[in-house]
């Protein structure tokens, strides 16, 4: 027996199994593209319009290209399900997912050999992703500049950062946001990421950061950060 129920008060009825050929048969007058429908549908139908509209994305397993995990264990995925209900900014009634993401922020700072004491723990905040995090980092670092150079009074409304050519697309977007220049280091023939030694040349007094990639959307390739660090030090200490 195949179980069915009345849309609206309507004739027309809708199994789950069937929604597709549903949203084919109502889907001009119950379901606009761009306004709210006047007349409600199916969960089942709803799920399946939606449903059928995601297929057209690319599968995510196959895209080389993505800065996001695309597959994870199952319990990481009841994990993530049993919190998205959760108000993540809301530190005080959830104050053990708090400490979770802190747990994390240190790992990740002694993961990169973050200059920490014993007794010292590390400072950061969980994002939604790399783009937010590199927002707030690349906020921190003109915060730090202008505090800087307005103790030794100098002007500060001229901040750059430096990145190769082949840098994702958000530090663009940071630089754009933020009023930063953007200095990129041109890739050359046969090396697709930063040159260590150009990108430091173009480094001056108001150069707030330099962006070294581990995995480059090119080709994967991980930048030199040793040899970035080592230069920039050498150069501070030369120049303060």
């Amino acid at each position: 027996m195949v179980l069915s129920h009345g849309v609206g008060g309507s004739d027309e009825s809708v199994h789950s199994t069937f929604a597709s050929r549903y949203v084919r048969a109502s889907l001009p007058r119950h379901v606009p593209p761009f306004r709210m429908p006047e007349q409600s549908i199916p969960k089942e139908a709803a799920y399946q319009i939606i449903n059928d509209e995601l297929m057209l994305d690319g599968n995510p397993r196959l895209n080389l290209a993505s800065f996001v995990t695309t597959w994870m264990e199952p319990e990481c995925d009841k994990l993530i399900q049993a919190s998205v209900n959760k108000n993540y900014v809301d530190m005080d009634e959830y104050p053990v997912t708090t400490e979770l993401q802190n747990r994390c922020v240190n790992m990740i700072a002694h993961l990169f050999n973050a200059p920490l004491g014993e007794s010292e723990t590390a400072v950061g905040v969980g994002t939604v992703g790399s783009s937010e995090a590199i927002m707030l980092a690349g906020l921190a670092f003109k915060r730090r500049w202008q505090n800087k150079m307005k103790a030794a009074g100098k002007p500060c409304d001229k901040p750059n950062i430096v990145t190769g050519a082949n840098v994702q697309v958000c530090w663009e977007k940071f630089a754009r946001y933020f009023e930063v220049e953007l200095k990129e280091v041109k890739l050359s023939d046969g090396y697709y990421v930063m040159d260590p030694h150009k990108a430091v040349d173009m480094v001056d007094e108001d150069t707030i950061c330099v962006a070294a990639i581990l995995g480059s959307t090119l080709n994967g390739e991980f930048e030199d950060v040793k040899l970035l660090n080592d230069l920039l030090t050498q150069k501070n200490a030369e120049t303060g």
